[in-house]
């Protein structure tokens, strides 16, 4: 059968595509940017109808109304990686959160360790043999197109059609709704100030020429590509990115060149910004977005020789444990891939990981930097993983120290008014004067 005879078999209306969900029923919304609040709106509006229907997500930029006070009994939440729109359901104990590391998630629902009953996504209209591109989100939805019973997807223009394994055939999906809504953006990180910038020039200096980086979106890595203006061949493998790089690409500065795996190409699972980084990725070459299997799993990072992996944290202990994900037993986000990049680029030759955060929080007034975690804090990285740590004030290596060593390290990078008291605090609880 001819593929448009296919698609026009399976287009239908979003009130009538999200009408195969069943209370009961494990749904995931699309990931990141991609998801389709189009499909998202029109499966709430049918709340009163549902029960129990679980929604398992990683990143959401959307509404999420399945969270509202008002959902409870309908909708109950799975999250991967909680947002500022799913916290306060898990904080109310409306939902759950689900530790997993972002490579881990296609193989969960592969082998069914994670059922899925209805996929929502968004793709772009197909070409003239027939594909549809993920675009900005190839993640983990190229494998929940092959592992949900059913798949709805928003056919949207605004979807870029990107390069990589993101072409899916028309066949593959069970329904087809068509919306030009706009694009989710990502405009939840606040503007860079003096801390922020500190660390990015601190970060800087752990750069070399040649090097491939990888780093997310936010305040930390922005102020880090304004130190890498004067930096040359710089390479990009990614778990995400967002639209700081841009001008770098355009000045010359990334360009792939001395990468060992996938030269000349930025290869990421990911991205979500603003319109312009969405526009500059469609029908771009350079960009390679692959499965999250592959990007973000250790041992392909480790094929990028001077591979730089930054990643920030909440918190850090005089150990070296890191807690990037809650404070205490309060759950803000997730760990994504921090683990991944963490020990992929330890493992790859003249690798560097680092672990970036200010110094302080709530105005000054405490530390991150702390004698020991609070009772209840999950810890993201091992001290056996961390190497490289920076804050505002400096870099401290605790690769192959002592723990006395690293206290030593990390209270030097601490913020000035507190190392007194971390010094005290480690001769009490550990016996030895730093």
């Amino acid at each position: 059968m001819n593929w448009r005879d296919i698609y026009k078999q399976k287009l239908t209306t979003a009130e009538e595509a999200v009408k195969v969900i069943k209370s009961g029923d494990r749904v995931v919304p699309g990931h990141a940017a991609s998801e389709s609040e189009y499909l998202v709106d029109h499966m709430v509006r049918r709340y009163k109808e549902l029960e129990n229907v679980t929604i398992v997500e990683g990143v959401s930029l959307g509404s999420s109304p399945y969270c509202k006070p008002e959902m409870e009994g309908h909708f109950v939440l799975n999250s991967m990686f909680l947002g500022p729109h799913t916290r306060q359901a898990v904080w109310e104990k409306r939902g759950d959160f689900l530790p997993l590391n972002f490579h881990q998630f296609p193989r969960a629902f592969r082998e069914g360790l994670i059922p899925i009953d209805v996929f929502l996504t968004m793709v772009s209209p197909p070409d003239k043999f027939g594909y549809c591109s993920l675009g900005i989100s190839v993640d983990h939805s190229k494998q929940l197109i092959e592992s949900a019973k059913i798949v709805i997807a928003e056919v949207n223009p605004n979807m870029p059609r990107t390069y990589g394994e993101s072409l899916v055939h028309v066949s593959k999906f069970d329904y087809f709704v068509e919306n030009d809504w706009p694009l989710l953006e990502l405009q939840r990180f606040a503007s860079k100030d003096r801390v922020t910038d500190a660390i990015g020039r601190n970060v800087a200096s752990l750069i070399n020429d040649g090097d491939t980086l990888q780093m997310g979106a936010g305040t930390v890595p922005d102020a880090l590509l304004y130190y890498l203006k004067e930096k040359n061949d710089l390479g990009i493998h990614t778990e995400m990115f967002s639209d700081g790089i841009i001008e770098l690409i355009e000045s010359g500065i990334i360009n792939g060149k001395k990468k060992t795996l996938w030269p000349e190409k930025i290869v990421a699972t990911f991205c979500e910004g603003t319109k312009k980084i969405y526009d500059f990725v469609h029908e771009n070459p350079v960009f390679q977005f692959m499965p999250v299997d592959y990007v973000n799993d250790p041992r392909t990072i480790a094929q990028n020789d001077n591979m730089v992996a930054i990643n920030q944290a909440m918190e850090i202990d005089l150990l070296g444990q890191v807690a990037s994900e809650s404070i205490a037993t309060k759950q803000y986000s997730g760990i994504g891939g921090q683990l991944d990049f963490i020990r992929g680029s330890a493992m790859a030759h003249n690798g560097r990981p680092v672990i970036v955060l200010p110094s302080t929080a709530k105005n000054g007034t405490i530390s991150r930097i702390k004698c020991q975690m609070n009772p209840g804090t999950p810890l993201s990285d091992t001290r056996n993983d961390v190497h490289y740590v920076v804050t505002e004030y400096g870099v401290a290596n605790l690769f192959c120290k002592t723990n006395t060593e690293r206290a030593r390290e990390l209270i030097e990078i601490a913020h000035p008014d507190f190392r007194s008291e971390l010094i005290r605090q480690y001769k009490d609880i550990y016996g030895r004067v730093l």
